[in-house]
């Protein structure tokens, strides 16, 4: 069985490739899952599922952009029946913590049929470097809805440790691992962690959300603006205030502290121009 290859599903994501990356430094067999891999994958294609999944063993699963999307749940239930009929044994789903279509999704895998582990994770780290508020860091700011409501944000580094564990080492099937960072951070100690970071002055402006809905509107269009406003709407009412020991579960270790990632980051040239 192990050298069936592990499909990873949005292998070209924050996750999925950091996923690929380390199933393939342990010497594993992985099939990168991509609108552009050898063997592509594209939720948009449903006839691209079959032969992506057929002689896997296991499957990473990410959706693209977010589960909140229409049609997304219902996506991912037909992936699901694919799986089981091509005969994947086990799927692990990057899930987000405090969304309720996420949840819904989350309640698709648990009733395919497929043994499953769920990685519900808090906001990413990342999201400042690889992601949407790189370009606003780069000038110096940190426009944010929410007001003080802090968030325990992950890095995505623990996120793709908890998703190999659970590919790769027994005792993780059927658990669901909602995953935090170690402590609780508004977004103006986010941005003050940042500035040390970086080494000038990163400001945090809050803004409301309308202003954010104008913000994401600018960039990805009204429609992705409606969908990613409801998120952030949901998301940082106050209800994901609080940590919580899924790394610690997992792993047996600690998650990494977001001064570590900033840290990391910068070193890396995260915010140059260039980078």
């Amino acid at each position: 069985m192990k050298d069936q290859p592990i499909l990873v599903i949005g292998a070209t994501g924050k996750t999925g490739h950091r996923v690929a990356t380390r199933l393939e430094a342990r010497g594993l067999p992985v099939r990168r899952g991509s609108r552009s891999s050898a063997t592509p994958f594209d939720w948009d294609a449903p006839e691209t599922w079959a032969p992506a999944m057929r002689g896997a063993r296991a499957a990473y699963v990410t959706y693209f952009p977010d589960l909140a999307f229409p049609g997304a749940v219902e996506k991912l239930e037909s992936l699901c029946e694919t799986a089981r009929d091509v005969g994947v044994e086990h799927l692990v789903l990057l899930s987000g913590r405090g969304e309720h279509h996420a949840r819904l999704g989350e309640e698709v895998v648990r009733q395919s049929g497929i043994d499953f582990t769920i990685v519900r994770a808090a906001w990413f780290a990342q999201n400042f470097s690889e992601g949407y508020l790189r370009d606003p860091i780069l000038a110096g700011v940190l426009p944010m809805p929410g007001g003080d409501t802090p968030e325990p944000i992950i890095d995505i580094d623990d996120i793709a440790d908890v998703a190999v564990a659970a590919l790769t080492e027994d005792g993780h099937r059927g658990e669901l691992y909602e995953v935090t960072g170690p402590r609780l951070m508004t977004f103006a100690d986010m941005a003050d962690t940042l500035s040390q970071s970086v080494g000038r002055e990163i400001r945090h402006i809050p803004i409301t959300f309308d202003d954010f809905h104008a913000n994401v509107a600018q960039a990805g269009g009204p429609f992705v603006a409606d969908i990613f406003t409801a998120i952030a709407r949901e998301t940082l009412d106050g209800r994901n205030a609080h940590v919580t020991d899924g790394v610690m579960r997992a792993l047996g270790r600690a998650p990494r502290d977001f001064a570590d990632f900033a840290r990391s980051a910068a070193r890396s040239g995260a915010w140059t121009q260039a980078a």
